[in-house]
């Protein structure tokens, strides 16, 4: 369970990246880059900060590149202005909750044809065997003999 101050300090560290990467890291292959979420470990040593890149694969891994070569201006700027006894490392790890979400539409539209087709299909049939399948109970075939 993450206490209240780490994730006070996480949503500051998230503040602090997103203004640096905007405004001091100034990478030619640093593409359309949103922090998404920063998570920070319990002992606040480390942090791993989830990213989304507008864009293509190629842009994904220029950036990636880039964010990695920035990471100790962004770790120093992160201990600047936070003034921790000890700055926490930093991960920067592509978020795919987008990828995960586009490929759960792609699955319920699949599902959503499949039963179309299986209704169109199905249009016009009957059950094999009684209309009622169930059986009754003793007492009304008792009672007509």
């Amino acid at each position: 369970m993450v206490g209240p101050r780490n994730a006070k300090l996480a949503d500051q560290i998230q503040v602090i990246l997103a203004s640096t990467i905007q405004s001091k890291i100034k990478d030619p292959r640093l593409g359309f880059v949103t922090i998404t979420e920063v998570r920070l470990t319990g002992d606040n040593r480390e942090a791993t900060a989830f990213y989304t890149v507008l864009g293509d694969d190629e842009s994904r891994k220029a950036s990636a590149a880039a964010l990695e070569s920035a990471t100790g201006l962004l770790r120093t700027t992160v201990g600047q202005q936070l003034g921790l006894k000890f700055t926490p490392t930093l991960t920067f790890v592509l978020d795919a909750t987008s990828d995960v979400a586009r490929h759960m539409e792609d699955l319920l539209a699949q599902v959503q044809a499949t039963d179309a087709a299986s209704a169109a299909a199905s249009e016009g049939k009957s059950f094999a065997g009684d209309a009622d399948p169930y059986r009754k109970p003793r007492e009304a075939e008792d009672e007509a003999k």
